[in-house]
């Protein structure tokens, strides 16, 4: 494989082909100046130096093109250090950002599950069964069952309230009834008290009829 399969961008192919010149170009000027120094003893003719000039100049030319490629590759390597490292560093952010979700993943799912593993309280409530709580409440039938449960201990809710009411006024009749009772026996307690001072007050006078005459 050829460096020219090798390198395929554009920048860097200009940069071969000017440096394939460059040294096409030396190789020129160094023929040119061995066929001088074996003709060293003659002068050479001013069209031989004026050539020798012009290739010289062409030859500095490439050079600057070089030099210049050197320091604009330089340049683009600096560049491309400072947005890898910038690159880097958003990737290090990125990475860290994502470490920081799966831990609050598993912090989540944790809680999920300690959730789904509460023995809650309404699980102990004596609720009544679906099928008759929905044959009760034919609305609630298309329910889901996060609503359905909300539904059954709101019946429940009620159901109790209703019957808390009821105790109470149970409870107020049962003490009504308690009085009434007390007050019952208190009288019945006075009437014997009053039954008794009768006797005893009917005592002289029975004893006057049971004498004999």
């Amino acid at each position: 494989m050829t460096v020219d399969q090798i390198v395929t961008d554009p920048g860097l192919q200009s940069v071969l082909e000017t440096s394939t010149r460059t040294r096409q170009q030396c190789i020129k000027l160094l023929e040119q100046a061995e066929a001088s120094a074996v003709s060293a003893s003659a002068s050479l003719s001013e069209d031989v130096q004026l050539d020798l000039s012009k290739q010289q100049k062409l030859l500095f030319s490439y050079l600057a093109t070089l030099r210049g490629s050197n320091r604009d590759a330089v340049l683009a390597v600096r560049q491309t250090k400072q947005r890898t490292a910038e690159a880097r560093q958003e990737i290090d952010r990125l990475h860290l950002h994502l470490q920081n979700l799966y831990y609050e993943q598993r912090h989540l799912r944790g809680e999920i599950s300690a959730c789904e593993a509460y023995d809650h309280k309404y699980q102990q409530l004596p609720l009544i069964p679906v099928e008759e709580f929905i044959r009760q409440h034919p609305e609630h039938a298309d329910d889901d069952d996060h609503a359905l449960t909300i539904a059954r201990i709101s019946h429940e809710h009620v159901e109790r309230e209703a019957l808390e009411q009821e105790r109470q006024g149970l409870l107020k009749k049962k003490q009504e009834l308690f009085a009434d009772n007390k007050k019952r026996k208190d009288d019945l307690a006075s009437l014997d008290k009053d039954l008794e001072k009768f006797i005893d007050a009917a005592k002289p006078i029975q004893k006057i009829f049971e004498k004999e005459y």
